[in-house]
């Protein structure tokens, strides 16, 4: 086992950013060679933290996971795993003597057991398909599991017989609860999984065990469709006989089930009921495990929460507030919601607790900080660093971030994060960026990451300001904010950017001669609405975005979305695609526009981009459309990462600072 101290790891990190001169902007390559830590497990003891760093392996053209602890009482830190491909997900036994994780060394994910002090991992599991998800029992002595069904008989022979093919919204594969014992510490005899659930009645996501270690609860939908998603519904299993049994069954999806520590009740989360739960708030609820009507407890959060643990003292939950992220207690009795983490300004996710909730591990960043591993008591909350990432970035020259708001188009406050370069100074005037999120809930924040898509850093330090705008539907500002774009898609976020461009054009600080706009799935739908009606931008970069909502529609995997946001489908209100559409009014479009796309994009399908680019073309528009053969919503290698980061930066530094464009592929 490769073992490295905390003054090793330092040195190490620092020597590998030896080319990271004063004053230098990382390159292309560099900022995508950067390393972060993710998944934060404390040991129920509290004497450890285990957790991921992913690194990016060019000969392999992947980015990998290895497996770290951190030693809370020293600060120490150790690689534990160093396998072939990718180790993730550890997780604690109850007794902390052991860690359950997933790798995917011998090619599918399975289980492995391994001492926190290291060693050979041993192997658990040797399933076809593979593990998806898993937890351990509370008394240790088996592991719960999610997996889906191997290739059925039938659908071998019917491949033999007439080759591949696939019957749309039928040709399911299942996913289902396994258990398996685990071998008592030292020794390796090797015991075979059970399977828990069977049959195409549902297919099984999140679960969790009650805490006598005699029941699993768990959410299931109606088939592993992701449109089936809404379908989601809450069950009971008893090990011991398989028996099953639905706790709740209300209307769209319920998930992400939580015992309550005297395993009389479970916490969920829920939309209670409402039919437009893409946008609005979700819910956390609680039910007896035997079954009967909900309970919903945080209505008077206006945000939707993420449900992390039931402990004695109350629910702990993960909640977006603006910019921010922070954890939150809610008492069942009396529903008061009560902030934990704080500053209000910090980022706090990905909590993990020990078994007396006196402690708990999760990356944390203030503005402008890198996102670190970190564990802090819950009562006060103080955080402690346990890695050292930001070293990484030693000797590098960064831009800074801030958090500004101004007016949109109808009155609506709008926040958004301003990246300005090193050096920034107000008295001149610099060419504009907008960089616009996807989801549309998803967030913006001053956070430091690593560049990925859209070189930021290199395009600051060629002098430009980036706006990242969290335009309405963005999450962390509650439900209304997020129900403004509803039938109102592309017109009001357009609003929203080209009024925070001319806020900034007011301030005296941007050249409105000089302003381009990207983004990547919603901020590629957004970036499409920008080429196709306005004259206002001198460049536009379209991934992975929307140009019809029909053509959308009719081809994505996720067909509900469009139901929710536009509440009508194609035939029944042909007039609303029409009005959202970036393709209806590309008669407008003057704008040099790049369209970026995964080949097997089903989220937002290739046709969508065909169809914007013949558009263009027709109409006389510079365009240029570049396909990532293989890939889909999201291109995910590093060195096509790379093709995609150099080729905006190339399209940019054309049609903004009028240079040439390099050799084909950059």
């Amino acid at each position: 086992m490769k073992r490295i101290t905390r003054i090793a790891f330092i040195a190490a990190t620092v020597v590998s950013c030896a080319l990271a001169a004063t004053g230098q902007t990382p390159t292309v390559e560099q900022s995508l060679s950067l390393k972060s830590a993710a998944g934060p497990r404390i040991s129920p003891d509290g004497g450890y933290v285990a957790y991921s760093v992913q690194e990016t392996n060019w000969d392999e053209n992947a980015f990998e996971t290895e497996l770290w602890i951190a030693v809370i009482a020293t600060g120490e830190r150790y690689q534990l795993t160093n396998g072939k491909k990718s180790s993730s997900a550890p997780r604690w036994s109850p007794d902390s003597k052991r860690l359950a994780f997933i790798s995917d060394r011998d090619g599918k994910r399975q289980l492995y057991l391994i001492a926190p002090a290291g060693g050979e991992a041993s192997q658990l599991t040797s399933l076809e398909t593979g593990v998806s998800g898993f937890d351990w029992s509370p008394d240790g002595q088996r592991i719960a599991f999610t997996a889906a069904d191997p290739e059925s008989k039938s659908r071998k022979e019917r491949k033999e017989k007439y080759g591949e093919f696939e019957i749309v919204k039928s040709d399911y594969t299942y996913s289902h609860l396994w258990i398996i014992d685990v071998p008592l510490e030292g020794r390796q005899q090797k015991a075979e999984p059970a399977r828990l659930t069977e049959g195409t009645g549902f297919s099984v996501g999140g679960f969790d065990w009650s805490p006598d270690s005699k029941r699993i609860a768990f959410s299931a939908a109606t088939d592993p469709d992701i449109g089936s998603s809404g379908t989601a519904d809450l069950y009971v299993l008893n090990v011991a006989d398989k028996k099953v049994k639905k706790v709740v069954g209300t209307q769209g999806p319920e998930t992400n089930p939580v015992w309550s520590p005297d395993g009389r009740e479970i916490a969920f989360q829920t939309p209670n009921g409402r039919e437009f739960f893409y946008y609005t708030n979700s819910y956390i609820a609680v039910v007896s495990a035997e079954g009967g009507p909900p309970r919903v407890l945080t209505e008077s959060f206006d945000e939707s929460p993420g449900l992390a643990a039931w402990s004695p003292d109350g629910i702990y939950f993960n909640g977006s507030q603006k910019t921010a992220a922070h954890l939150f207690r809610l008492d069942p009795s009396t529903k008061v919601v009560t902030p934990v983490s704080g500053p209000s300004d910090f980022s706090a996710s990905q909590f993990s607790f020990t078994s007396d909730f006196k402690q708990a591990a999760f990356v944390g960043a203030a503005p402008g900080e890198y996102p670190e591993v970190q564990v802090s008591a819950l009562k006060p909350f103080a955080p402690k660093r346990l890695t050292e990432m930001a070293a990484q970035l030693k000797g590098y020259r960064l831009a800074t971030r801030e958090v500004i708001s101004w007016k949109s188009t109808d009155g609506t406050d709008i926040e958004g994060v301003l990246i300005k370069p090193a050096g920034f100074d107000p008295s001149k005037k610099y060419p504009l960026l907008v960089v616009i999120h996807g989801g549309p809930t998803g967030v913006d924040t001053p956070v430091l990451r690593a560049d990925r898509t859209y070189p930021l850093e290199l395009f600051a330090a060629k002098g430009a300001l980036i706006l990242r705008p969290n335009y309405r539907g963005s999450a962390g500002y509650g439900e209304k904010f997020r129900s403004l774009n509803v039938r109102n898609l592309g017109v009001g976020d357009y609003w929203d950017v080209i009024s925070g461009v001319d806020h900034l054009i007011a301030k005296g600080i941007v050249d409105r001669d000089r302003v381009g706009a990207m983004g990547w799935s919603q901020g590629g739908y957004i970036s499409a609405f920008i080429t196709c009606m306005s004259d206002r931008f001198n460049a536009v970069s379209v991934g992975a975005g929307i140009s019809d909502w029909m053509t959308y529609y009719v081809n994505t995997d996720i067909t509900p979305f469009t139901r929710q946001y536009l509440k009508g489908t194609p035939w029944d209100d042909p007039e609303i695609y029409k009005k959202t559409s970036p393709i209806s009014y590309v008669k407008n479009a003057r704008t040099p526009t790049l369209i970026q796309h995964g080949e097997l994009d089903r989220r937002v399908p290739i046709p969508n981009a065909y169809e914007l680019r013949q558009a263009l073309e027709d109409r006389g528009v510079p365009v240029k459309m570049v396909v990532y053969k293989g890939f889909g919503h999201g291109i995910d290698k590093p060195k096509q990462q790379r093709a995609v980061m150099e080729q905006n930066y190339e399209w940019f530094s054309q049609w903004i600072w009028g240079e040439k464009p390099g050799a084909e592929g950059k």
